[in-house]
This record gives structure tokens, sequence and C-alpha cells, in this order.
């Protein structure tokens, strides 16, 4: 049986999220070799600017993808949210893992919401969507860039740098990081990222082998809403530079969207909902975003 090299960052949540699929592997195919390559990416090293200013979030990818085509690598494991929504032709998203929690968590020392913050409290975020939701019901705190890794973040709350951070519940449960003042920020008042809380497993597009040793771990739900919520990120031409939000959810064979376009300051929210179903999600997707456009959200996009 082909053995596995598996392309991952070194962040503690990314070898968690690379070994557990690898841990899947090990279990649909008794025998299979699995090793880690821990690589270094330009999305890690540069934490002084924000993912937008230094070119999105696809700085996560490009190392890891190269040592794909240079033969170093024969798959890659990433956070869906962290993938253009449009997939260079070289390689292909193999397999979508069921999808973990969803939420986005809000995090304090002392248990404050957002809105018993007191005026001009300082909440840390990198994500111009989280901070869109948050200034538009709470337009008196203000939002501070924070980047870096999970334990990164929290230790600037720890150290009083900022009053209140918004993390991805995934990335907390993954790492068994628990704290005491957790909030998960819900619908309708705040929707997560499209992919938010789903490992994605990439190989090259040729590697017929690499994709059916794959095919096992392929989640067809996950697949079905995630079709949804990324066709609403390529129809918009979004990444991480635009405040766009899309959740999906099954029911039977219904799927229902909602997606959210924002001004960074959260002064205009656009929102779009959809249904139908679920053979038809990619094409929900993108209608879902044709209304965010009727609506106005051309002007919005043209500001990134």
């Amino acid at each position: 049986m082909k053995p596995i090299r598996i392309a991952t960052r070194k962040s503690l949540l990314a070898l968690w999220q690379s070994e557990h699929v690898a841990e899947q592997l090990r279990k649909q195919h008794p025998g299979i070799e699995v090793t880690l390559v821990p690589l270094s990416t330009r999305g890690d090293e540069i934490l002084d600017r924000s993912l937008a200013e230094i070119g999105g979030k696809g700085l996560f990818l490009k190392e890891l993808e190269r040592a794909i085509l240079d033969g170093e690598a024969d798959i890659a494991v990433h956070s869906l949210k962290d993938v253009p929504a449009e997939s260079p032709k070289a390689f292909e998203l193999a397999a979508f893992l069921p999808r973990a929690d969803w939420h986005d968590w809000w995090i304090t020392r002392d248990g404050h919401t957002p809105e018993s913050l007191p005026t001009g409290s300082r909440v840390g975020t990198a994500s111009l969507r989280r901070q869109s939701q948050l200034l538009a019901s709470c337009p008196h705190l203000e939002v501070v860039p924070v980047r870096g890794n999970v334990q990164t973040r929290l230790a600037k709350l720890d150290a009083g740098e900022v009053d209140g951070l918004i993390l991805a519940a995934a990335g907390l449960q993954r790492l068994e990081i628990r704290r005491q003042h957790v909030l998960p920020l819900e619908p309708p008042g705040f929707l997560p990222s499209a992919g938010q809380g789903v490992i994605v497993v990439q190989c090259r597009a040729e590697d017929r082998e690499v994709a059916r040793l794959l095919r096992p771990l392929n989640c067809e739900e996950t697949v079905v809403t995630m079709a949804a919520e990324r066709a609403v990120v390529a129809e918009l031409g979004g990444d991480c530079r635009m405040p766009l939000a899309a959740f999906a959810r099954l029911e039977a064979d219904q799927l229902s969207l909602d997606a959210r376009l924002a001004s960074p300051d959260g002064t205009e929210v656009l929102d779009a909902s959809v249904a139908g179903d679920k053979g038809d999600a990619e094409s929900l997707g993108r209608q879902a975003a044709r209304i965010l456009l009727e609506k106005g959200g051309m002007r919005l996009i043209s500001h990134f």
C-alpha cells in the first residue's frame, strides 16, 4: 500500500488536524504508513500585519502545495476556511471531514458580554468578518488586530492587551483548551466563515491512488453544505479581505443557506437567505451571492 506523507503547518492546531487525518487513514487502511512533513508558511511567519495586507489566507497553502508538486508530500491538510474558493487545477480537494463546531466563541477574562463591555473596550480579531458583525451590534467597542496561534491570542487577553477575543470554537476544542468565560456567538446576529470547522485534505488532481485512499474519509453532508457556502465566496470573488459570511444547513434533502456581506465598520449589513434541494447546492450559493449584489453588494466589494 502506498505510504502517505502529509504536508502540514507547524502550529499545534495544524499538527493536531494532520495527525487526526493520519489516524483516520490508519483506521480505514490498516498497515498504511503515514508520516507528517511539517513546513513553515508565510502566513505563519508574518504576524505584524493582517492577512489582507500580505496577500490573504492563501499564504497558508502555498508552501504546502509546493511540497506536493515537488514530490516531498502526497497530501496537505487544511482548515477549509483558509482554502480559496477557486482551487488550482493541479490540485483536488479529495476529502471533506465531518464538520466540527462551526461557532465563533466570545472569550473574556471576567464574563462580560459584548454588549456589557464598557465603551472603548478593545476586542482582538484579525478577521474582517468577525469585526464587521461585532461592530454592527456593538459599535461602542474598538477592534484591534490580533494574529498568531490560539495560545498567542489567549496570552494577549490574559495580559490585558485586549478585553475580549473572538476565536473559532473548533480550534479550541481540538486543542482541549478550556476557558471559564466563553459565549458562543449565534445566528442570526453572527454567521461563521464559509467552511469554518471543516478539515479538508488536498492532493494532486492526477494522483488517483491517493484520492482512492482518501475517499473513506469524505463526509457527503459536508461536501453538500460546503459546495453552497464556497459558491457564495466564489461568485463574489471573496477572500479574507472581504467581510463575508456563509452558513448552510442540511435537513433530509433540503438545504438552507444564509449569507452576509458587510462593511468593515458594521454600519452596512446585507443579508441573503435561500433554500432548495441539496442537489442544487452550488447554484443556491451563487443565487445567495447574486441577492447580495442586488442589495448593493458591489458597492461594498469595490472597497476591497
